[in-house]
């Protein structure tokens, strides 16, 4: 192999001397050709050369060459020189290097093996990995397989362990059952046992496994046992709720309530047994509380107070009732029939403690039926809360609380079938509406829904025997016998008085709630009572009276509806303003009485002109005015202070009242003063008249009072 790369080389060399001595020629035959040969050839264009040499011009090279002064042609032989020798020297150096090429060409031959047999051993290791990679596939997907069957398997193992706990029957579970005493942990064994009985009538795989053949019987067994005992468990708890004396509610929740498990697993696999305690529970409760509330109404109806009867109406003469009937209380106690006084605090105490009636009855203490009314509802309300709770925790059913409490409804009913006819007592009706609707509002708070319609109940047989008794009110009013009521006294009237009372009352009572059937009652009454007081009045002989008597009712009124607050709104405003239209008749009349004619001339005669009239006033004509008012004047002014003193029961009323009157005769003396000055020959009078400044002065002497 070496000696034919020698041969080989030799080629090479030779064949590079060759190319070498052509060159040499080339070069030999280039030098031949003569620049003046080429130019004066007729084929060759001058045209452009000057701008070919200006460009030369700035040519680093040419300018160099030209710098020098060289010709061309010799710098060109010398270029050609230059290149002939340095091919000549990199042939040499080849030449030299020959060896060196040698060895390269060995050393890549030997390379070439070489990565000839790397090529064939990663072939193999490819073929091998390709091998390996299969292997690896098929060793990870019998790796999933198996994690799939001992997924597989620890599932079936798990349900299979659920199945065995679930199915199988422990010695100790049926010792418990049908051996041991309801306790806790009966109640734990009685879940234990109820989870059993669940899974095998839920599960359909599990009623056809053989497994339940042999212990069906024996859960069927535990279940009848256990229910059995439960039963008779039950039934003596529910027995103790019967005994006197016994604290239902804690009987409820420190025993009962721990054992509701075992209603649970009743209702659940024993609905028959479960309906029995149901229905035991519910007859034993219906009677207890219905005896219960029964027993407490008749202790509280040793408390009651009457108030109102059938003839206590506004408009009734107190003179034509019998004495009999009033001697069922106290005369103290009268003035409740209209006055609401003291009766309102029941309002703020409605979420008080119920009475409890021996206490009240030791101390001798009679109550107004409200009183009675919202202590018996408290003792509901909270008496129905808490078996309402009871019933939804323990049976987790809300009609047993309404199965249980048919029975106190109906000795509730019963009561009120009994007082509400003979109840006449308006104000106490409309207390027990307020009560009512307040008790209304502590059920919502609590959102406990079981009295909703119960309450709603006596609200609306409330409202129609407080409009009866209201219209009684009403009808004493309309066909009072004025003859009987009149008294010859001019101060306020009782029948006033006992209206003012009531109205008052009733605003009170609708402050906070704006009830429109109320004002709408209330408008009648007052309607009723305005008539009357007109008819009551005329039987004074005397207009003056008349007034005196409507001024004294309509000021008695107002005092008496401003004392419970600025609620009277319209029927207050209604009465001041009857009040001002005869305050201002009762002026004239007052003024009338004593100075006739000074009023009567300056209304007809000091308006006119003077002069200009048909008949012109003259001093004649009025000089008697103007000596009559000042000789008199501060006599009638103490003549008309007497009068008003004696005349009206209210003494600011009656001041105010004065006032007016002074002031109006201040207005009318000096419209007489006016119309002198306008008289011919009026000022003969002057000494006569009376300064305003000293009717004024003695004016002021009454504002001090």
């Amino acid at each position: 192999m070496a000696e034919i790369a020698t041969d080989e080389l030799r080629k090479s060399e030779a064949e590079i001397m060759d190319a070498s001595k052509s060159v040499f020629i080339l070069g030999s035959v280039v030098g031949d050709l003569t620049i003046e040969e080429d130019a004066g050839s007729n084929d060759i264009s001058l045209e452009g050369l000057q701008q070919e040499l200006e460009e030369c011009k700035a040519d680093e090279v040419v300018a160099n060459i030209l710098s020098k002064g060289v010709k061309l042609r010799e710098y060109t032989k010398g270029v050609e020189n230059n290149l002939r020798q340095v091919e000549l020297d990199s042939i040499q150096e080849y030449i030299t290097e020959s060896d060196n090429l040698v060895s390269l060409h060995d050393q890549i031959r030997d390379c070439d093996i070489i990565l000839s047999q790397m090529e064939t051993l990663l072939g193999g290791f490819q073929v091998e990995i390709g091998s390996i990679s299969s292997d690896i596939k098929i060793l990870q997907e019998k790796s999933l397989d198996m994690g799939l069957k001992l997924k597989n398997r620890k599932v079936a193992e798990s349900k299979l362990a659920k199945f065995v706990e679930e199915i199988i029957v422990p010695p100790r579970m049926i010792d418990i059952i049908v051996d041991g005493e309801v306790n806790d942990e009966y109640l734990r064994t009685l879940e234990i046992l109820s989870k059993k009985l669940k899974f095998v009538e839920v599960d359909p795989m599990v009623k056809t496994s053989n497994a339940l053949k042999d212990v069906q019987p024996e859960l069927e067994r535990l279940r009848q046992k256990a229910i059995s005992k439960v039963f008779e468990f039950m039934i003596q708890k529910l027995y103790a709720l019967r005994k006197p004396k016994t604290n239902i509610q804690i009987l409820q929740q420190s025993i009962l309530l721990k054992y509701k498990f075992a209603i649970s697993f009743l209702k659940e696999h024993g609905k028959e047994i479960y309906n029995e305690v149901r229905a035991a529970y519910t007859d034993t409760m219906n009677k207890v509380l219905s005896a219960h509330f029964r027993a407490y109404i008749q202790a509280l109806e040793k408390l009651q107070l009457d108030i109102a009867g059938p003839t206590d109406l506004i408009g009734v003469d107190t003179r034509s009732t019998s004495l009999f009937l009033r001697g069922r209380e106290p005369l103290k106690n009268r003035s409740a029939i209209f006055a609401l006084g003291d009766r309102i605090n029941i309002l703020k105490e409605i979420d008080e403690p119920s009475l409890i009636p021996h206490i009240a009855e030791a101390s001798s203490k009679k109550y107004p039926y409200e009183v009675l009314f919202r202590s018996l509802h408290k003792l509901l309300m909270d008496t129905a809360t808490s078996e309402y709770v009871f019933c939804g925790d323990f049976f987790g059913e809300e009609t047993v609380f309404y199965e249980i409490f048919s029975g106190p409804f109906a000795v509730m009913d019963e009561h009120f079938g009994t007082v509400l006819p003979n109840s006449f007592d308006a104000i106490g009706i409309m207390l027990m509406i307020r009560i009512t609707h307040q008790h209304q509002l502590i059920m919502s708070r609590r959102r406990i829904p079981c009295l909703d319609s119960y309450l709603d109940k006596v609200n609306i047989s409330l409202w129609p025997r407080f409009k009866m008794v209201f219209d009684m009110h009403i009808n004493s009013l309309r066909n009072a016998n004025v003859k009987t009521l009149w008294e010859d006294d001019v101060h306020p009237h009782y029948v006033m008085r006992r209206y003012a009372e009531f109205t008052a009352s009733l605003i009170q009572l609708n402050v906070d709630y704006g009830d429109g059937q109320l004002d709408l009652n209330m408008e009648r009454l007052k309607m009723a009572i305005d008539d009357l007081l007109i008819k009551l009045a005329k039987m004074f002989t005397k207009s003056k009276l008349q007034t005196v008597f409507l001024i004294n009712n309509y000021d008695m009124t107002i005092a008496v509806l401003k004392e419970t607050g600025p609620e009277g709104g319209k029927i207050q405003a209604h009465f001041e303003e009857l009040l001002k239209n005869y305050t201002a008749i009762y002026v004239e009349e007052l003024l009338l009485e004593h100075f006739s004619n000074l009023i009567k001339f300056v209304k007809t005669r000091a308006s006119e002109d003077p002069n200009g009239s048909d008949k012109p006033i003259t001093v004649a004509e009025v000089e008697p005015l103007v000596k009559d008012f000042g000789s008199r004047w501060k006599a009638a002014i103490e003549l008309m202070h007497s009068d008003v003193i004696t005349s009206f029961s209210n003494f600011l009323c009656g001041m105010e009242i004065l006032k007016a009157s002074l002031t109006q005769l201040l207005l009318y003396y000096t419209r007489l003063s006016d119309c002198m000055k306008k008289i011919a020959g009026g000022s003969a009078l002057n000494k006569d008249l009376v300064p305003i400044s000293s009717i004024m002065y003695e004016i002021r002497k009454f504002r001090t009072f």
